[in-house]
């Protein structure tokens, strides 16, 4: 190409191989080599080339007037190193080396990786990593962009303009590349993208960057990830020697944005840092196991709660820096709680900065709308079927697990991303290469990013928010299934609400209701969920959704609260639910802590706290949540009164606890229940205690059975249930070894 054509698509931003014609190279003139050393500075007025180890400044002469200067260095035999000085035309001057002076960073092993979609350290190669290269210390920029015509780093170092530092592009890959020295972290950067198609340009923010402006701007903010100094090493290593299914799992699902903000500092935020100190005392205190956090990842509208992720590797800077966010897990860590993050793999927001159209062309997501677009939510919907798609999807799960040593993730919208003609009208969806629904693709993405996760990091849990009947969520790939952990429980969710919203008279009536779930309660490694989802939107609050005069509501919410830790599998409850929230949830402002003033919310907490330690420290609460073993009824049909009663079992089975609930306000006296073995059944928790705000109806400490059979048990107990209470007996063993059994 002759060097008039070089120089006009420099200046214009079309060329795709800047390397080609900037930067030092050897050429041979008339029999003589030389080196000639090409740049472009619009806004110097001279340009100078200083060699290394030496004192000879050579000056450049200007061969275009937009701002190409060209230096020849005859008898030259090879490329030697060198700086550039510029002075501008206010007289100021700036040494620096020449970016275009550099070889290629990424090895032919990173881009053969990246192109079969297997570099699961992607995030280590890809976006904006702080180095020093040739005694040259800056940033070397790496994106994906195969239809881009050019591309081009843009920031505040060379005042966003996309001539001043165009990428190498490194072929066939679709990578481009470019190693700016000189700069450092907190450099603002974006990636300007020139398309092949049309010659579309657009400004986008780096798919991999690890911090990001807060919004409503949302430039790249260079950073270096791996500064933070852990101190977690025995939460880690204990993390992942534990079999998480046979320990207790109570979750404490938070938006970070609204669970306390300052009223008297405009209504901000708390920082990472200030949650460290607030939250997890709290959390700690109230006998949770985890806290499961909306998602973190950087995201523009605050009302979509972090569910329309942009920035995929980037915690929101609402709260402070990656290093508050990695601080605020490593005092979890330390204070015995794991950290669950929502990630949401199923759609990305069509904002003009984000990956949509990112080089010009359907790039991450499908280019057929029929597969690409979630309509209801106003997202797209990522190309499972394209392997350097899946790749970044995976590498993004394992960066969160890596660099910020979250112990969960919690995949939002697994049911979305399952089933092709998710919430479409016939018509609007293309069937699959057998004529079904199923998104086969989708199916092979989860269940590789499962596989990967749990083989490099075998402590670490997958959760599914799947509220559909595929079979085998949370089984093992080898067996045929998705490969999760666990699986929200969003049936017995649904059935719980609706029994309990029912006025006391009629749940006679929708018995099944209730004990229905038990007929699937172990297809599933299940967590039983009052999730964020159920307090908005017109759904009322926990406490607002409860029938009956202000007594009856809370004795209802305290026995739903004892019927969910009583049920197999493990537990989450959204902020605001345990002290009694009576408003629905709003993600700008606080929770209303001012609640706790009064004695029947500080009392519904207690209970929560209550019931948290006890699942904790009782075996039978935790160890079998998924086999039926740990489970058996001691009476589901006594639906005139609607009355249940059940046990949760161990591993031994004489390690049992025995639960009685009567679910209307009609107190029950002398009601016989049978129980598997004879002895003292200690009353260790009672939700109509005063203690939780209840008529302190009950047995006291307890009752020997008696020898009269019932529901098939030759050993029985005559109690007295208070209304709308909850009872829960131990069997003393000191006095079991005394009696006899029959």
């Amino acid at each position: 190409m002759k060097t008039k054509k070089h120089m006009d698509r420099i200046i214009h931003s079309s060329h795709s191989d800047p390397f080609e014609f900037l930067g030092a190279h050897l050429v041979e003139i008339k029999g003589k080599s030389l080196v000639l050393v090409r740049t472009f500075q619009p806004d110097a007025k001279e340009v100078e080339v200083l060699k290394y180890r030496s004192k000879k400044v050579v000056p450049m002469k200007k061969i275009h007037e937009e701002g190409i200067f060209e230096a020849e260095f005859e008898g030259a035999t090879k490329i030697f190193p060198y700086k550039l000085k510029k002075t501008r035309g206010d007289g100021s001057t700036h040494t620096f080396h020449d970016p275009y002076s550099f070889q290629p960073v990424l090895s032919d092993f990173d881009i053969h990786l990246i192109g079969e979609g297997t570099h699961y350290k992607k995030y280590e190669k890809l976006g904006a990593h702080v180095t020093t290269i040739n005694r040259g210390k800056g940033v070397f920029f790496a994106v994906w962009a195969p239809n881009a015509l050019r591309v081009s780093v843009t920031g505040n170092f060379n005042n966003w303009d996309g001539r001043a530092h165009p990428m190498r592009s490194r072929g066939l890959s679709g990578l481009w590349e470019l190693f700016i020295p000189g700069l450092d972290e907190g450099d603002l950067y974006k990636f300007e993208v020139k398309s092949k198609y049309k010659g579309i340009i657009s400004e986008k923010a780096d798919p991999y960057a690890f911090y990001t402006e807060l919004r409503p701007k949302n430039a790249s903010v260079v950073h270096n990830i791996k500064k933070y100094m852990w101190k977690d090493k025995k939460w880690m290593k204990a993390r992942d020697e534990k079999n998480w299914l046979e320990a207790p799992i109570s979750i404490y699902e938070i938006h970070l944005g609204s669970w306390k903000r300052l009223p008297e500092e405009g209504n901000r935020w708390l920082t990472y840092r200030e949650m460290a100190d607030t939250l997890i005392p709290y959390v700690k205190d109230m006998g949770y196991t985890h806290i499961q956090l909306l998602p973190i990842s950087e995201h523009p509208l605050d009302e979509s709660w972090g569910y329309q992720t942009i920035g995929y590797y980037s915690c929101t800077s609402r709260f402070g820096t990656p290093e508050d966010c990695m601080y605020f897990i490593d005092c979890c860590h330390q204070n015995d709680l794991g950290v669950i993050i929502d990630w949401v793999p199923a759609h990305f927001p069509k904002d003009a900065h984000g990956l949509g159209y990112f080089d010009g062309t359907a790039l991450y997501e499908h280019d057929d709308p029929r597969k690409s677009e979630h309509r209801d939510w106003g997202t797209l919907i990522f190309n499972y079927g394209r392997k350097e798609v899946a790749n970044y999807l995976i590498a993004n799960a394992l960066f969160w697990l890596d660099r910020y040593h979250v112990d969960g993730l919690r995949v939002d919208a697994v049911a979305s991303m399952l089933y092709l003609d998710y919430s479409r009208e016939e018509g609007d969806w293309v069937p699959n290469e057998h004529g079904g629904n199923e998104n086969l693709e989708a199916v092979e993405f989860v269940k590789k990013f499962n596989v990967v996760v749990h083989e490099q990091f075998p402590g670490a849990l997958t959760i599914a928010e799947e509220s559909t009947a595929w079979p085998m969520v949370s089984r093992p790939t080898y067996l045929g299934g998705l490969g999760f952990d666990l699986k929200w429980n969003m049936g017995w969710m649904h059935d719980t609400l609706v029994y309990f919203q029912n006025d006391p008279v009629h749940r006679k009536y929708h018995h099944n209701t209730l004990t229905f779930s038990l007929l699937y309660a172990f297809t599933e490694n299940f967590i039983n969920v009052f999730s964020h989802d159920e307090v908005v939107h017109g759904k009322s609050s926990m406490l607002d959704k409860m029938p009956g005069d202000l007594w009856q509501k809370f004795a209802n919410l305290r026995l739903l609260y004892v019927y969910m830790y009583a049920q197999p599998g493990k537990k989450l409850l959204f902020m605001g639910g345990e002290i009694g929230q009576w408003s629905e949830w709003d993600c700008g402002k606080s929770l209303d802590w001012g609640l706790l003033e009064n004695d029947s919310h500080k009392k519904l907490q207690d209970l929560v706290k209550q019931l948290n330690h006890l699942y904790k420290e009782e075996s039978s609460l935790h160890e079998v949540d998924f086999d039926g073993a740990g489970f058996e009824w001691m009476d589901y049909g006594d639906y005139e009164n609607s009355v249940v009663a059940f046990t949760r079992k161990a591993k031994d089975p004489d390690d049992f606890l025995f639960f009685i609930l009567n679910l209307t306000p009609v107190p029950r006296t002398y009601y016989r229940i049978g129980v598997p073995k004879e002895g003292f059944y200690k009353e260790i928790l009672n939700s109509d205690s005063e203690l939780f705000g209840g008529s302190n109806m009950g047995n006291y400490l307890g009752m020997h059975t008696e020898r009269i059979k019932a529901q098939g048990k030759a050993h029985s107990l005559c109690l007295t249930l208070p209304p709308l209470g909850a009872l829960v007996f131990k069997l003393q063993k000191d006095e079991d070894k005394e009696l006899t059994t029959e």
